[in-house]
């Protein structure tokens, strides 16, 4: 049995919601522990796409046009809302400072539908955008609307996935739930490196990088004899034209740089990697892997957009390790097994 699957049904009778769902981090996860989900919004159509093709339901469009009592009740809203500047930012602080903002919409949707969890992701610098103002203007409007805030900048390249990807998770509980603390999951420190996921090359030859301007430092190359040896970090043995971003080559031995869903250069969105003698790009089901979705997640648009929403995405396994914590929190799971039923929370808001 998988460290996971002890918790496959922990989750079950729950309810959640699917903001800015992407291709459905949160989704997966969520459901691997048994929960339902019962709304997802999504605007962009080709991530649309990719959703309905695994989970078998088109997310609705434009969050921002959607009134908050025609979204179902539910116990976790999970979301991984872009990060936008608050025009107010620093001055009033609180929920009227968050309007003309994506993070708003989940706010408005908390404060209607009242969810026992909020689970939010966004990216690491979030932290400290707009000298922290921006993360204190959230933690504010939280708190007005009836929630306590944590918040830690994880790395996935510390929960067993060999992808450098720094982000900011963040988890608001109800103040009345009385929940004094949450730990996020301490790293599991696993070791593992990129050639661990990487497909037969009869599989990727598309993907090769043939450019008469690179140059691999050998020194630089690490020995076979570390396989799962090295520090969880990318390794970097080279270069193309000028080492510019999308321009460095690293070693199938290091960990993957973290995916992007802009960048140039011959290794845009995935970096370049020097595999058994040749360097390529990324695969997209390596991508998958690199994120931690599971191995049947398809892959129904073209390699540019599959790359662009890998780049987008939440790795699922630091999900899940969270979940995990939330799960394991005594305080937290005597709220998930005894706080009261959705239908009893419907006639309250109705």
């Amino acid at each position: 049995m998988s460290y996971f699957e002890e918790y496959s049904d922990a989750l079950k009778g729950l309810k959640f919601i699917d903001l800015f769902a992407g291709i459905g981090g949160f989704r997966t996860a969520m459901e691997s522990f048994g929960a339902e989900c019962v709304f997802s919004s999504e605007w962009d159509k080709h991530a649309q796409k990719t959703y309905l093709e695994n989970y078998g339901e088109m997310p609705e469009g434009d969050i921002t046009t959607i009134e908050a009592e025609d979204i179902p009740a539910h116990d976790i809203l999970c979301a991984g809302f872009p990060c936008q500047p608050f025009s107010i930012s620093g001055k009033r602080m609180g929920f009227e400072d968050t309007r003309g903002t994506l993070f708003f919409d989940v706010a408005r949707i908390a404060n209607h539908h009242k969810p026992k969890i909020l689970f939010m992701e966004n990216v690491r610098n979030f932290e400290t955008h707009d000298n922290g103002n921006t993360l204190k203007t959230v933690k504010e409007t939280l708190n007005e609307i009836g929630y306590d805030f944590w918040c830690k900048v994880l790395n996935a390249s510390d929960y067993g996935l060999p992808h450098n990807r720094e982000r900011i998770f963040m988890i608001a509980i109800r103040k009345e739930l009385n929940v004094k603390d949450f730990k996020f999951p301490i790293p599991t420190y696993e070791e593992t490196c990129l050639r661990d996921i990487i497909l037969p090359d009869e599989e990727t030859a598309q993907y090769i990088i043939n450019r008469n301007d690179m140059t691999i430092d050998e020194s630089k190359i690490p020995s076979e004899t570390l396989l799962n040896k090295l520090p969880n970090r990318p390794v970097r043995v080279g270069t193309i034209n000028k080492g510019g971003q999308g321009e460095r080559i690293y070693s199938d031995l290091g960990h993957a740089i973290t995916l992007s869903a802009q960048g140039g250069g011959p290794g845009s969105k995935t970096g370049c990697y020097l595999i058994n003698g040749k360097v390529r790009k990324l695969a997209p089901k390596e991508c998958a892997r690199v994120q931690g979705f599971p191995e049947g997640f398809k892959i129904p648009v073209s390699d540019g957009q599959a790359w662009k929403q890998f780049g987008n995405s939440v790795p699922v396994t630091v999900l899940k390790h969270i979940l995990v914590s939330i799960i394991t929190t005594p305080e937290i799971s005597s709220i998930l097994e005894n706080e009261e039923s959705l239908e009893d929370r419907e006639l309250a808001t109705a």
